[in-house]
């Protein structure tokens, strides 16, 4: 793979995650919070790999998808406008609750009145989507956490979560989280 290449797949994306957990995520200002979050959402995929079949071809959607409320107003769909995941170009889908026939890649998990966050990421348990959730809910975490650290947005990772659902995530994004939960030796996912 040519050197310009590589820096263009792997080291701006790098480079711009850790630009933006450098952002400062103050209490009066959940909107740039929320915009750093929204980006993070569809910056993680390019770190994970899908299972064989999670695309019906090589140009079908990456779905990513808000399960309950939407906390981004508006700045998740200015995040993803005109992105793609490789070849697959990002379709943001909103739903009331999780089904596990959502058809979702990455999902972003809040607590709502028809569904808490606990049964939505049930309801997608061992299919390959990759669940975030944001410590703006509670403990309820997916395979990425959304965390306030040190005045800043950071993410933890659990792996054995991601391995449940067929995923893997790649070293570089684990290099950047805050915390990962892995499998120790001689336990199962």
């Amino acid at each position: 793979m040519p050197l310009l290449t590589l820096t263009r797949r792997f080291v701006r994306p790098i480079a711009l995650a850790m630009l933006l957990a450098a952002i400062p995520a103050r209490g009066a200002d959940r909107s740039l919070e929320y915009a750093v979050k929204a980006t993070f959402l569809y910056k993680f995929a390019s770190f994970v790999e899908w299972p064989q079949g999670s695309f019906a071809h090589e140009s079908s959607p990456f779905h990513l998808c808000v399960a309950g409320p939407d906390p981004f107003a508006g700045r998740i769909q200015q995040a993803v406008s005109g992105q793609s995941v490789g070849r697959h170009p990002i379709v943001l889908r909103h739903l009331a609750k999780a089904e596990p026939q959502s058809d979702c890649h990455v999902m972003f998990v809040s607590d709502s009145a028809a569904q808490s966050a606990a049964e939505a990421l049930a309801a997608v348990s061992g299919t390959p989507t990759l669940t975030v959730t944001d410590s703006a809910i509670g403990a309820t975490a997916g395979i990425m956490h959304f965390v306030i650290a040190g005045g800043r947005v950071s993410f933890d990772i659990d792996t054995v979560a991601a391995a449940r659902n067929r995923l893997v995530i790649r070293s570089k994004l684990l290099e950047l989280a805050r915390r990962v939960n892995a499998a120790r030796p001689g336990n199962r996912p």
